[in-house]
């Protein structure tokens, strides 16, 4: 029967319409539950999901902008036994944490990364973000992201999947239902990775954003297919050759 997972609280999500963070808690809660809660620990970041722990019931850390990997890292070291993951967008991960991010994966941290791209600055008014696409239309970019100016977009899953210390890395999205069954395997997935040791893993996820891209919540999701997943193709980009299922 279809129920609200265990550890999702009653307090209702405060997203705008058709974002995709409120999806992406329900399936983490729900893979949540089928590993052991109470020795599971999350690092929370600064944007829209800064209040995810108030919606997940598990044991949670806030990080200073950027941080959440090193104060991961220092958890995970601490307490060994625990399964610990943080819940980034990519102006936390992928612009003021990129160094953060490149070195916890480089050393191969027992940790697990979510990583919510929309493409966007979703809380400060919808500037270019580093996952900002070519042509683009952000606040910060009315005529367009031009690389001439602006630079490429930054492929996060491709650059970190090349490190020795990475164990998993993975790009799924939300925008159908058997696009959210496969989110819910890759996470499945990498706190295995987790569990066994084997090193860092990162689940990337393309997320709609209809308020700060200026389109419906409809639209958003014929838009991550037509333009996000064309430059971010979905798929495994690393995987451990033994050791999970």
């Amino acid at each position: 029967m279809f129920k609200r997972p265990a550890l999702l609280t009653e307090k209702n999500f405060h997203y705008c319409p058709g974002c995709h963070h409120g999806i992406m808690h329900r399936l983490l809660a729900e893979v949540l539950e089928e590993f052991n809660s109470e020795e599971t620990i999350g690092v929370s970041s600064v944007g829209c999901s800064v209040f995810i722990y108030d919606y997940i019931d598990i044991d949670w850390v806030a990080a200073a902008h950027g941080r959440a990997p090193a104060v991961a890292t220092g958890v995970k070291r601490v307490k060994p036994d625990r399964l610990v993951f943080t819940y980034q967008g990519d102006g936390d991960l992928a612009a003021i944490g990129t160094g953060e991010i490149v070195h916890a994966a480089a050393r191969g941290e027992k940790i697990t990364a979510i990583f919510i791209n929309n493409a966007v600055y979703g809380m400060t008014g919808g500037q270019m973000a580093p996952t900002t696409l070519t042509g683009q239309k952000t606040t910060t970019t009315p005529e367009g992201r031009n690389p001439a100016h602006q630079g490429y977009p930054v492929k996060m899953v491709e650059m970190l999947s090349v490190l020795d210390g990475v164990a998993y890395a993975a790009r799924v999205a939300l925008n159908t239902p058997k696009r959210i069954l496969e989110a819910k395997k890759a996470l499945r997935k990498a706190f295995k990775v987790q569990r066994a040791n084997l090193g860092f893993s990162i689940i990337e996820v393309l997320s709609a954003c209809p308020t700060n891209w200026g389109v419906s919540p409809v639209e958003a999701l014929k838009w991550v297919d037509e333009k996000m997943i064309a430059y971010y193709p979905l798929g495994e980009y690393k995987t451990p050759q033994e050791g999970v299922e």
